[in-house]
């Protein structure tokens, strides 16, 4: 497959979507002289931003609020958001009429002519993401007979982490370049079925999540193993899989991986980082430093010495909605933790404090239990205040373990302004209030960004008050 390859066909992009993948697959396609069709469950009005950014693609025809299997059929290439399932009844009328299925993802894969570099996980895999970006770029080799292994020139940060677009930025990748891509369950589902993997592959942690599509833990697991069990040579570079040897399931993959012979396998863990590259690190909690030790381990293969690291790690800023300082108030701190989606995330967050906290939590189910969050919020939190759909489970999880020494105040709200409204009034200086929801946004928000950026504003609104 080549650019080429996608003039004159008829391309149906099978969800245009709020997050600009359809957006980048369409500008893409259309540049490559195809004729494009959207198709897409959401109304016009909700996609209105995603078609704005598509203005300047004469041609491009849209079929919104539901599918016609008779695009399905009639289309030469159908390229699926990873929300799509494998499985989906609509992808099966394109696969029975002979149509090839692809996906954003995998024609990246099949195009990119630089080393690529793949960051999954449960948790913190786009914080690692862009810290390994950020390190590789502290060093470039110049020299072209250097080894392949330390020799690169632009690194290119990307994927779901939502950076440059993946596909409209192939023109100007170089097979001497790194892409450094943060990978989800559903990306490496669909580069599964090309059976195309990173060169270079790293895993986070594995924690139960997206249980309302995988069902089980294990069926989670085994979505996200692929990206190992794919992996293959690039001419003479063997592939690269990197473990967190604090991670029950990704330590069993590290012993059950690094019997094979031709490929090169590591593990990495919070002690690898000296208290030297420490110092020059602002974020907090152990899971930062795991988030670290994570890029560490890949910007040392490629040669980056510590002292790059050391000189360039202090620039490096938390991610937006990613446990970041939103402001202090009356010496109460507010942080906006509104990408932390899972419990175990949450209960992350709640850990990288040892201050007073007020939580604000709750929102979209996805099947998920909230045992271990409700046991964590007892023992850490001053207050919980819940929202959305997941409010009365997490309640109740909170109120199952509940200790007479410290009991932990549970509030409702019924919006996100009531919530930070109630922690407002609950809070002293010294105090942390954290947004980290432990859940989707879908049930109250377009996304766990709006939800994020209304956090801020609120917040701001709070300090204008005074």
């Amino acid at each position: 497959m080549n650019k080429q390859f996608f003039k004159d066909k008829k391309v149906l992009v099978m969800g245009l979507g709020r997050f600009g993948g359809g957006v980048d697959v369409a500008k893409f396609a259309c540049d490559a002289g195809a004729k494009v069709t959207v198709t897409d469950l959401a109304p016009k009005e909700k996609l209105a931003d995603s078609i704005t950014q598509l203005k300047d693609c004469s041609g491009v025809e849209y079929r919104l609020g539901s599918h016609n299997p008779a695009n399905f059929e009639q289309a030469d290439i159908i390229v699926a958001n990873p929300a799509v399932p494998n499985d989906n009844k609509f992808l099966e009328i394109a696969r029975k009429a002979d149509r090839l299925v692809t996906s954003q993802i995998g024609i990246f894969f099949e195009l990119c002519p630089a080393v690529i570099i793949g960051i999954t996980g449960t948790n913190g895999k786009s914080t690692t993401t862009a810290l390994t970006a950020h390190l590789l770029k502290s060093r470039r080799q110049k020299t072209l007979d250097a080894p392949r292994t330390t020799h690169y020139e632009k690194v290119w940060l990307s994927g779901n982490i939502g950076n440059e677009p993946l596909l409209t930025i192939l023109d100007q990748i170089g097979k001497n370049d790194l892409v450094v891509l943060e990978l989800s369950s559903f990306q490496i589902e669909q580069l599964a079925q090309i059976q195309k993997m990173p060169t270079v592959a790293l895993l986070t942690n594995l924690t139960p999540n997206h249980l309302d599509r995988y069902g089980t833990f294990e069926n989670y697991c085994a979505a996200k193993e692929n990206v190992f069990k794919f992996q293959k040579p690039v001419g003479s570079l063997p592939p690269v899989s990197i473990f967190n040897a604090e991670d029950k399931v990704a330590a069993e993959w590290f012993e059950k991986y690094s019997k094979d012979k031709n490929r090169i396998c590591k593990k990495f863990s919070p002690e690898d980082v000296s208290d030297k590259i420490l110092a020059g690190y602002t974020l907090p909690g152990r899971a930062y430093l795991s988030n670290l030790a994570a890029a560490l381990a890949i910007a040392r293969h490629f040669g980056v010495d510590d002292k790059s690291v050391t000189k360039r790690l202090p620039e490096f800023k938390a991610l937006p909605h990613r446990l970041r300082l939103v402001a202090t108030i009356k010496g109460i701190r507010w942080y906006n933790d509104s990408k932390a989606t899972t419990p175990d995330s949450t209960i992350v967050a709640l850990e990288a404090f040892e201050q007073p906290e007020i939580i604000i939590a709750g929102g979209y189910d996805k099947h998920i239990p909230f045992d271990k969050l409700g046991e964590k919020i007892a023992q850490k939190a001053k207050a919980a205040i819940l929202i959305g759909q997941t409010a009365g489970k997490i309640a109740e999880a909170i109120n199952k373990t509940q200790d007479s020494r410290h009991k932990t105040q549970v509030r409702f709200a019924g919006s996100l302004a009531e919530a930070v409204h109630k922690a407002n009034e609950l809070a002293v200086s010294g105090d942390v209030v954290l947004l980290s929801t432990a859940c989707a946004s879908y049930d109250m928000f377009e996304n766990y960004e709006q939800r994020g950026r209304q956090f801020i504003e609120l917040v701001r609104q709070l300090g204008d008050s005074l």
